[in-house]
């Protein structure tokens, strides 16, 4: 074979083949409506640079990966406790936290220039609060109607003139914002009363990290610890010298919010307090606490204003403390934001902003807002006459969100001007709003969802700072009033993504010398309460479990229905509303969901894991009610409670801090268990009481194995009462409580004063000291009573100093 028959190589075999871009393969299907703004895809259809990354990230994860890790992120929320609470006709009800798991990019410059407007906005709505209940001159020289102030709810009358305490109302806002079909963003609304969501953000970007954790690590997304911990240093500045305190004023659980405030409360170490728990003394608010009252000399209020001090404002509230707008303006305190500023949310105002920032600043909004026309005025009307399709009407004076309290103008021609005419002072008419879409992930693809962002801003002694990132809603269909939450919406992570990395930050405080250890805060007088409520729910749940569990295992083990013995427990289970007849009752379920409620109330001072053991106890037992038989069956299923139950008591144990609101955990748990084992003892160690009962106050007492380690006889009515009642070194005794809660008592504040004991110090050693030199012999079924009435005065003593 010649050289010319030789096979000739192609060269081009060997260069790699270019890798498809699986974009497109991602986005099959994804359109957006014509004529609305995309977030992936840009005016010409191109994905916009920002997305890329991200999306050739998400091409690469396949189905089951993809579903476990949507199922992970969940599942943190569902630890955390993060739920929605959902209102219907009279009612409300929790469900679990809505997330969208795809979060929504914005380009560094991009939200530069959202920024630079949002930060103007929040500076003009400064200088508005500051004219309306100042010198009024924006009413006076015609810029803003009279009757839109002076008739407005939200305008305070008992606020005009009081200057703030450090010369500024506004300290942290929130705006609604949306991208409109021509790319640009708008603003929806403004959130100046008490903006939520802050702290959501923070989970939603918890959760989404989890989900998408190897991207995150290696893209530059800003973080959010900067503006939390930029907002905490402020709040600690404006608290002055001396010893006064920050604290969250919260409207309390039953708030759609609440979680919220317990959040953000535990993340910057400030108290959550709620209106019951402040008082105010000659001007100053103080906190009523378990050590006497101390002052608070900022409050970040976290409810609306009308309902801060029924003195002067709402007289029909039971939310706040009367005295706060007395202490305001003695310049005692400062109200992050200021009372009043919920008249900056009013709807109609958005109708003058334009021309207010052109009087007030020189010059337009860098940030528009969204159409808006007071109806009260002429030309207002003639406008939404001209075109009644295209906007929509609400009443005016309105505070709540965008798209809702909003409906179509039905009418036309004669009727509708007529109809404006008479009530247009009444109403607001806004462009109906096109809002951008985003993507979802649906039945295992992308779909375009329409999109709102709230973004946050606080005050900084440097002027305002926006946070990088927000709160974003997602409609679950292609109305753009379905991104409410409270109408199916849902939640998404906002990452601001970077060209280049962005530095890392973080909540810790730059130390400048050495190091000292902080003081442990102050603990709120209701806050013990239900911490001492909590310890006593629990241990009353956990001994009605142990009496059910006997009783039905002695059920169980009759060869008949009359078994005599556990006569002996019907007045226990009397004394506690439970039928043991139904298996689980409805009385322990009661008694849990108390121990629950008392939690609630104190959500910022206990664990997530505590709250999520507590959560599924109480999922458990109410699934099992009303399905568990008397007998074997339930004797099982109150074991397996049990076993629930003592994980509970375990992680606090193991976990809580132990000052002050850990002590009255356990004095709960001390007094309940003492009460409950005096009563178990003046029943079946009674002299009178039939064969089996020393037996079963044994097996009730938890005490089983410890009576044949410790007797090598079988039960006597001295082993038992030994054993249950004077053994110090049992938890189970009555002895042990005792110690336990002479200790912890010993320890509160004021339990003496110049060496003196206070009454309740003075009735819990003496009541210590009678027990201490009882023996078997005289402490009989008598005695025993008239040790559980003592000790119950104990427990009315503690509340008397220490709880109200």
């Amino acid at each position: 074979m010649t050289c010319a028959d030789a096979p000739v190589f192609d060269w081009a075999m060997t260069r790699p083949r270019p890798v498809p871009d699986p974009i497109p393969a991602l986005l099959a299907g994804y359109a957006p409506p014509p004529g609305v703004a995309d977030e992936i895809l840009d005016p010409v259809g191109q994905v916009r640079p920002v997305w890329q990354p991200f999306l050739r990230h998400l091409s690469g994860i396949g189905p089951e990966d993809l579903a476990q890790r949507f199922a992970r992120g969940d599942q943190y929320l569902r630890d955390q406790g993060v739920f929605l609470r959902q209102y219907g006709a009279g009612t409300s009800t929790e469900r679990e936290w809505p997330l969208s798991h795809v979060p929504v990019l914005i380009d560094e410059a991009e939200w530069s220039t959202i920024t630079a407007g949002l930060v103007q906005r929040a500076e003009l709505l400064e200088q508005v609060m500051a004219d309306l209940y100042g010198p009024a001159r924006l009413v006076a020289e015609g810029h803003l109607p009279p009757g839109l102030i002076a008739g407005n709810p939200e305008w305070l009358l008992p606020m005009v003139g009081v200057a703030p305490r450090g010369g500024h109302y506004l300290h942290f806002v929130a705006f609604e914002i949306g991208r409109g079909p021509d790319g640009r963003w708008w603003v929806l609304g403004d959130r100046t009363q008490a903006p939520s969501g802050a702290g959501f953000a923070l989970e939603n970007r918890v959760s989404s990290t989890r989900v998408f954790s190897e991207f995150y690590r290696q893209a530059h997304v800003h973080r959010l610890a900067g503006f939390f911990r930029a907002f905490r240093d402020r709040l600690i500045e404006m608290q002055g010298g001396g010893d006064a305190r920050v604290a969250i004023l919260t409207p309390g659980p039953h708030t759609d919010t609440y979680f919220e405030h317990a959040y953000i409360a535990r993340y910057l170490g400030f108290m959550l307090l709620q209106g019951e728990d402040l008082t105010v003394i000659d001007g100053q608010v103080m906190v009523r606490s378990v050590a006497g009252p101390s002052p608070v000399s900022v409050l970040w209020r976290r409810l609306d204003a009308s309902y801060a001090d029924p003195l002067e404002l709402d007289p029909a509230s039971r939310l706040g403390t009367p005295g706060l707008v007395s202490a305001l303006r003695q310049g005692r305190l400062t109200m992050v934001n200021a009372l009043g500023s919920g008249l900056l949310e009013t709807r109609a105002l958005l109708a003058f902003l334009p021309r207010v920032c052109e009087v007030l600043t020189g010059g337009p909004l860098l940030l528009p807002n969204v159409a808006t026309w007071w109806c009260g005025a002429p030309e207002a009307r003639a406008q939404v006459a001209a075109d009644p399709g295209r906007v929509v009407l609400s009443p005016a004076m309105t505070t709540r969100q965008p798209f809702d309290d909003t409906a179509q103008v039905t009418l036309r021609g004669q009727a509708l001007d007529d109809w404006l005419l008479s009530t247009g002072a009444g109403l607001v008419a806004q462009e109906a709003v096109t809002l951008s879409t985003t993507p979802a992930h649906e039945d295992g693809r992308l779909v375009p969802r329409p999109l709102s962002l709230r973004v946050f801003a606080l005050r900084t002694g440097d002027g305002w700072r926006v946070m990088p990132g927000g709160f974003a809603r997602i409609g679950q269909s292609d109305d753009a009033g379905a991104v409410a939450m409270q109408r199916g919406g849902r939640a998404a992570d906002v990452w601001i993504v970077s060209p280049d990395p962005v530095p890392p930050t973080t909540m810790l405080h730059v130390q400048s010398g050495p190091y000292r250890r902080p003081l442990p805060g102050m603990l709120p007088a209701r806050a013990a309460d239900n911490l001492y409520w909590l310890g006593r729910y629990v241990e009353r749940t956990e001994g009605t479990l142990r009496l059910l569990r006997a009783h039905h295992a002695r059920l169980a083990e009759a060869d008949t229905e009359e078994v005599p013995i556990l006569d002996l427990l019907a007045p226990l289970f009397a004394g506690r509303g439970v039928d043991p007849a139904e298996g689980i009752p409805a009385g322990l379920v009661a008694t849990l969901a108390a121990a629950i409620s008392a939690a609630g109330q104190v959500r910022d001072r206990f664990s997530p894991d505590g709250w999520s053991a507590l959560a599924d106890l109480d999922k458990t037992m109410r699934r099992m009610a009303g399905q568990v038989q008397p007998g074997d069956d339930a004797a099982r299923a109150t074991g397996a409670l049990l076993r629930k139950l003592s994980g509970f008591s375990g992680l606090v144990q193991d976990n809580m801090y132990r000052f002050l609101g850990w002590r009255f955990l356990e004095l709960g748990r001390h007094v309940e268990r003492a009460l409950e084992m005096a009563l178990v003892l003046a029943e079946l160690a009674d002299d009178a009481a039939m064969e089996g009962a020393l037996d079963l106050a044994v097996e009730v007492g938890d005490s089983v194995m410890t009576h044949r380690q410790r007797f090598a006889v079988a039960t006597t009515r001295e082993t038992v009462i030994d054993l249950l009642a004077l053994d110090g070194m049992n938890p189970r005794a009555i002895r042990f409580q005792m110690d336990g809660i002479r200790d912890q008592v010993g320890l509160l504040p004021g339990a003496t004063t110049a060496g003196q004991p206070s009454a309740l110090m003075r009735a819990v050693m003496q009541a210590h000291t009678e027990l201490a030199i009882e023996t078997p012999e005289t402490l009989g079924t008598w005695s025993l009573r008239a040790l559980h009435g003592r000790i119950a005065a104990l427990s009315d003593l503690l509340t008397e100093g220490y709880l109200r």
